[in-house]
């Protein structure tokens, strides 16, 4: 006589995945991901979710298969939709990744944070860039520790001050065009051109309208264009001439 093997109905099997696990009101709770993906979903640069569970269930045990009961479920997040406590989970949980993926993740991090900064910046005296293995360098010396949470752009935006404590370094100046008609440029002109760190062009035609060239620093092009748009009444009008300007030449808008 012939017999059937069942898989339990509590049981899904998933192979080749990443687990992430939060312990709640003495149970245990996970979710089931495609590699790489949670980092993604987290600094927000993933935001389909099917795209980052590979199923939306709530395991009591992933690698088992075994789905989380429903009275448990109810208990620790206080209701049973699969999706929203998968969410939960993926928001607040701990990724479970072996000691050899956690350390290729650090590394990679690692050169991505290092690219970052030696493509925003550079050194404010020569006006040249830093090459990618000076800064990494520099960030080993400052004992720079990668969060998994946190994107690349944003641990090098932080990184940036912490590094001015060991050497020089800023951010890349941006060369910016501004116009603002007559009607308006007389009341913004003065807040306007302290926004720029130098002006290379001063210029107010027979018809008192005003035009500025000059350098800003990248954190201050949305203050310009925010300024142009509100305080200037949508009279003045932003170009983006160069992206960074440094010793070999402006890095154009492509």
């Amino acid at each position: 006589m012939a017999h059937r093997i069942q898989t339990p109905t509590n049981q899904k099997l998933l192979t080749n995945v990443a687990v992430v696990r939060m312990k709640k009101c003495g149970k245990r709770f996970e979710v089931a991901c495609y590699k790489n993906k949670v980092v993604n979903w987290r600094n927000k640069t993933e935001k389909n979710i099917d795209e980052v569970l590979q199923t939306q269930t709530v395991f009591s045990n992933v690698s088992k298969g075994q789905v989380a009961k429903r009275d448990d479920l109810i208990a620790a997040f206080g209701m049973e939709d699969q999706l929203e406590i998968c969410k939960m989970i993926l928001d607040k949980g701990d990724l479970q990744i072996s000691e050899k993926e956690r350390q290729v993740q650090a590394e990679s991090s690692f050169k991505e944070v290092a690219n970052m900064i030696a493509n925003m910046c550079v050194n404010p005296e020569t006006k040249r860039p830093y090459s990618i293995a000076v800064i990494e360098k520099a960030l080993k010396d400052v004992h720079f520790s990668n969060k998994a949470s946190s994107s690349s752009k944003k641990q090098a935006l932080e990184m940036i001050p912490k590094l001015r404590e060991t050497m020089k370094i800023d951010r890349a100046e941006m060369r910016l065009r501004t116009s603002v008609d007559s009607k308006e440029a007389k009341k913004v002109h003065t807040k306007l051109r302290a926004l720029f760190k130098t002006i290379e062009v001063e210029d107010w035609d027979a018809h008192g309208n005003l035009e500025l060239i000059g350098l800003i620093d990248p954190g201050s092009y949305r203050v310009v264009d925010e300024l142009l748009r509100k305080d200037a009444k949508n009279a003045g009008r932003l170009e983006l001439l160069s992206l960074k300007v440094i010793n070999d030449g402006d890095i154009e808008i492509s």
